[in-house]
């Protein structure tokens, strides 16, 4: 086979050309792009966010709800526990450890731990989509990360994509993100996708009716102070304490009116109003045991909210957050059935139509998995030419020629087409364990050449300048070593390429990869580079002879001259 392809080196060399280059061309686009491969962790998190501003009972009552049907959708041999998670933590340090980004007692956490031997984890996500979006219409659903990897690779977000809109003009902007939030439903492998910052958190606007108030002698801050005592306690404006005399300890004061007796707006209107003066007023009126007098100018001893202040309902942020200061709308989306490199080049086309829509002021930044994910992209592609770079120049001090390294390094292409192909029919997308592999496959590669070109060179100089016959010797007896070299390499990353174990989908693209890559390079080493050989040097062979030639035949020309 060596001789059929040295003996016809330019359509071999030819068509080897052809096919490496239109691999990786053809196939290179459809394999998909991920960060880092899914992992199957035998569990799953899933946000539950009711309407804003839903009380905690009722979100409480509300995951029971769900976890039943949750329940019904996964057998219950398969299902170890489900823990819910309701509310928004009590401490900001709590909250800076959770990437489900609540907002409020609306939101919940369910978690879901299965057992070892489970379904696909994927396939009970994907139908619980359906389903709970189906039996609770107004809730809104998506899928967290649950893995620690996963979780780091976010940088604490709560999906892998996240479409920001910064800019000061919120109502408008809330009007392209709802617009985008259209299109970005259409994409598809968009998933869960949603406006992390809802407008819809009810409030309650009390116009003071300063006029009417200044009347009966109360002022603004009468009614604000009253109302906040009634509302959210007293400690922040006035402290109160208590000390203790059984143990000294000191403790925090705060007044604040039963929620009970809250519970409608005609209750809210008929809380009570006070003045300083009307207190002191109703104080001494006690002390005395007598109704103060009612004299003209003189506040009575106690007003209701709704006889000095109107009570409007409305909508406002149901939390407001900021990027570098300027106030920030996210939309996010999750990624499923699909890589992640299509869904963000759509999500970029999206961002790019709509820039000419934006307000004033505003502009767009695409941040998560996707922003991370390019960067590291160029840094191992980088990486990848410069390791070819660094071998042929080391190479080069080594045999002293610019030529033969370069026919080393001629089987690196054959490596790249055979990677491809290799995480093509292995249905392996291209993320960065894989491209780690094909650095690391490039380096075995080039010894394996190293053993076929030296050896040939040797055999030039013993067989004075025939190259065919030194790359076919070449070839032959550098078979053995080659193929010694490719099968260790390829048998010790057979485990790692299987995704056995835990966790194993993390690192089976890095060993199918540098499978692939050793298996055409191997290819390559054995045929390309002793044709390729066998071309360069005879035409360099060839040249020698004609120089020889022409100038052996000048000199016996100047000796028939001369002897003339």
């Amino acid at each position: 086979m060596l001789a059929l392809c040295v003996d016809h080196a330019g359509a071999f060399l030819v068509l080897f050309i052809v096919f490496s280059v239109a691999s990786v061309g053809i196939l290179l686009p459809s394999l998909g792009q991920d960060f880092f491969p899914a992992v199957d962790a035998g569990q799953f998190k899933i946000h539950v966010r009711a309407r804003t501003g839903t009380r905690i009972e009722e979100t409480a009552a509300l995951c029971d709800h769900i976890d039943n049907t949750i329940r019904e959708n996964i057998p219950a041999k398969e299902v170890v526990t489900i823990v819910d998670n309701i509310g928004l933590p009590y401490s900001g340090l709590n909250l800076s450890y959770s990437t489900s980004a609540p907002i409020g007692p609306a939101d919940a956490d369910i978690q879901v731990q299965l057992t070892k031997d489970h379904h696909p984890t994927a396939a009970y996500v994907e139908n619980l989509r359906t389903v709970l979006n189906r039996e609770y219409p107004g809730v809104t659903f998506y899928v967290l990360p649950v893995d620690i990897v996963t979780q780091i690779l976010n940088f604490g977000l709560s999906a892998p994509i996240d479409i920001q809109i910064v800019g000061p003009d919120l109502n408008d902007n809330r009007a392209l993100a709802e617009k985008m939030l259209d299109e970005i439903r259409y994409v598809p492998g968009a998933v869960d996708a949603r406006i992390q910052q809802p407008f819809n958190f009810p409030k309650m606007t009390v116009d003071v009716d300063r006029t009417r108030a200044q009347t009966i002698g109360l002022t603004q801050q009468n009614v604000a102070q009253s109302l906040l005592v009634a509302l959210s306690g007293s400690f922040q404006t006035t402290p109160n304490f208590y000390l203790d005399p059984s143990n000294g300890v000191t403790y925090n004061v705060a007044i604040q009116a039963p929620q009970y007796k809250l519970d409608s707006l005609a209750e809210l209107e008929s809380l009570p109003v006070n003045s300083p003066a009307s207190v002191q007023q109703g104080n001494l009126a006690a002390a005395s045991g007598s109704q103060p007098a009612s004299v003209s100018g003189v506040p009575p001893p106690v007003e209701v909210l709704g006889n000095v202040a109107s009570i409007t309902p409305g909508t406002e942020l149901g939390t407001v957050s900021h990027y570098d200061v300027q106030p920030v709308l996210d939309i996010y989306a999750n990624v499923d059935g699909t890589d992640l490199g299509s869904v963000t080049r759509k999500m970029e086309d999206i961002i790019s139509r709509n820039e000419k829509n934006l307000p004033r002021g505003s502009h767009f930044t695409l941040r998560g998995q996707s922003e991370t994910m390019k960067k590291s992209y160029f840094g191992l592609l980088a990486g990848l030419a410069f390791s070819i770079l660094l071998v042929y120049l080391l190479i080069v001090v080594n045999f002293q020629s610019w030529l033969d390294p370069f026919l080393i390094i001629s089987a690196l292409p054959a490596a790249l087409a055979g990677i491809v192909w290799f995480l093509f029919l292995t249905n392996t997308r291209l993320s960065v364990p894989a491209l780690t592999g094909a650095i690391m496959c490039m380096g075995v590669a080039t010894a394996n050449s190293i053993l076929v070109v030296s050896f040939a060179r040797e055999q030039l100089e013993i067989l004075v300048g025939d190259a065919r016959k030194a790359a076919l010797n070449a070839g032959f007896v550098r078979l053995r070593p080659v193929i010694m070299t490719a099968l260790a390499m390829i048998i010790g990353m057979v485990p790692m390429s299987l995704g056995l174990g835990d966790g194993g989908e993390q690192n089976a693209p890095l060993g199918r990869a540098v499978i692939g890559g050793l298996l055409l390079a191997t290819i390559a080493t054995l045929f390309f580079v002793p044709a390729f050989f066998s071309v360069v040097h005879g035409w360099l062979e060839g040249r020698r002879r004609t120089a020889h030639g022409a100038s052996r035949a000048g000199t016996i020309d100047e000796f028939d001259e001369l002897s003339e």
